[in-house]
């Protein structure tokens, strides 16, 4: 296939128009973030420059991007990095996407962490990003991250390395099962986990990114409740007396999970609404 030379500002126009017909929700932020990833310029750079002609390789490639986002592919798939708290991490279809609601986490946590130094388990870790954003803000503290899968623990590994961030460690474990349970090297004071909390059934599953996603990181059992439960009921074997554990789950999910935490002794339960005003995060501490 042969391609015309043809100016920025005429390729975005052309990009835009396609992915706005198939329903991308953003599609000019969309073509704009692949071109620039694409030719190394910003996205100001390209509205100061727009007029200038993109070379023919550059455009064959950006339209290869454009084409695989008309298909649903998620940008941070397409250019293999998302940001999360300040942080540019390498993302791959073996993860999830880290998403600004997962921020809440972070910041719920970090409020609570008063200590100079202490010890954090993040459950699920996937890319590393809430291990990393909160070692980057403690950096005297141990950071834990584990995940099931041995091709998330490397690429969160790589993160860390990438970022300098050298208070961390990775491993291969699913949950706490490499973890024996009360030991100096794994009970920690605050552990946290974004774990699978979607129903099978649920339509969404059809929808957008997740469609991309990998569904062992999405889906539970027991209407998606299964995973919160399994870590509620375990993870106070892991916690020091005082720990936190702090929960990601669904919009819909806060009182069942604040019931759940309740129930296995957890003391001053509260959840915490994301930048849309839903429920996102509930905590409790021993």
């Amino acid at each position: 296939m042969s391609f015309d030379v043809l100016t920025f500002d005429v390729l975005l126009r052309q990009a835009t128009t396609r992915l706005q017909a198939v329903g991308s929700p953003s599609p000019r932020i969309d073509a704009e973030v692949l071109l620039s990833h694409v030719t190394g310029h910003d996205r100001t750079w390209l509205y100061t420059w727009g007029d200038r002609h993109c070379p023919v390789w550059e455009h064959a490639r950006f339209a290869a991007l454009v084409a695989a986002r008309a298909q649903g592919m998620p940008i941070a798939y397409l250019t293999g990095e998302r940001e999360f708290w300040g942080l540019r991490l390498a993302t791959s279809p073996d993860t999830l996407i880290p998403r600004p609601d997962t921020e809440t986490l972070v910041e719920a946590v970090l409020a609570r962490a008063q200590a100079s130094e202490g010890r954090f388990l993040d459950l699920g870790t996937g890319t590393g990003a809430i291990a990393l954003a909160f070692a980057s803000e403690k950096p005297n503290w141990q950071v834990m991250g584990v995940d099931i899968r041995p091709e998330a623990v490397a690429l969160a590994t790589r993160n860390a390395q990438a970022l300098k961030i050298v208070n961390t460690q990775f491993k291969v474990s699913d949950w706490f099962s490499e973890l024996a349970p009360s030991t100096q090297m794994t009970v920690f004071d605050i552990i946290v986990s974004n774990p699978p909390y979607i129903a099978a059934d649920d339509p969404h599953l059809c929808q957008g990114d997740v469609r991309f996603e990998p569904r062992s990181a999405l889906v539970a059992g027991a209407d998606g409740m299964a995973d919160l439960l399994h870590l509620i009921t375990t993870a106070r074997e892991y916690l020091s007396q005082g720990g936190w554990l702090a929960l990601e789950h669904g919009y819909t999910q806060a009182a069942s999970v604040r019931h759940a935490l309740a129930c296995a002794g957890f003391q001053n339960v509260e959840s915490m609404q994301d930048v849309g005003g839903h429920e996102r995060v509930t905590l409790g501490h021993l």
